[in-house]
């Protein structure tokens, strides 16, 4: 009986040894975002603000659950003729999404200034909104259009779900300043339909600064 309460004695110090050392923290920044296997494909300029806790398991590597905000999308141009004239169009998606990665990070320590950190890890989202804008000579009015993205229905334009994998890098200062990068690779088609050879996915390149307290 002592050794059994002495076994649970000693994990419930663990436990409370590594709550203590549990730190969270906020990052935001800039997204460059653009879908696969598609034409003529630009980056769209968006952003992200992530909030996290960093959980360590073993001598510096943690996991890092969070929950994060992310604009994203693609930017997409060319042309069409008629008339004996050609127009210059630009369409653009841009989305609204809620995910919530998991990244296992590990650290590098760089003397008394901070540390080096590396990560990567899965994460799950899903859109809440989004518009789609063409701009150029079209329209009744020549003007531009813009429309709602609709992710639900037979007739969605986009699916809802989302997941894939991060990759971060960046460096943590000893004051818990954060400067970092990141590649988001998005698994999931989000063609409306399984059944199209149009299948897309999510390409986000990330840069940000944060702060872990």
């Amino acid at each position: 009986m002592k050794k059994v309460l002495l076994s649970l004695g000693a994990a419930l110090l663990m436990a409370a040894g590594a709550q203590a050392q549990t730190s969270y923290g906020i990052k935001a920044g800039v997204n460059l975002s653009k879908f696969s296997n598609t034409d003529n494909a630009e980056n769209n300029v968006g952003f992200h603000i992530t909030g996290f806790a960093d959980m360590p398991i073993a001598p510096n590597f943690s996991i890092q659950p969070g929950l994060s905000l992310q604009n994203k999308g693609s930017k997409h141009s060319g042309g069409i003729s008629g008339g004996g004239t050609t127009a210059s169009i630009e369409g653009k998606f841009s989305t609204m999404s809620v995910e919530i990665p998991v990244n296992f990070v590990y650290y590098v320590p760089a003397g008394n200034s901070g540390s080096l950190f590396l990560g990567a890890g899965p994460y799950a989202g899903y859109n809440i909104s989004g518009k789609y804008k063409v701009s150029g000579n079209i329209g009744e009015n020549g003007g531009d259009i813009e429309e709602d993205i609709d992710f639900t229905g037979d007739d969605k334009d986009m699916k809802a779900f989302d997941a894939g994998v991060n990759f971060l890098a960046g460096y943590k200062l000893a004051n818990g300043f954060l400067i970092n990068a990141g590649y988001g690779l998005g698994l999931t088609n989000l063609s409306p339909s399984d059944k199209t050879d149009d299948k897309i996915s999510n390409r986000v390149l990330s840069f940000g600064v944060g702060f872990q307290f």
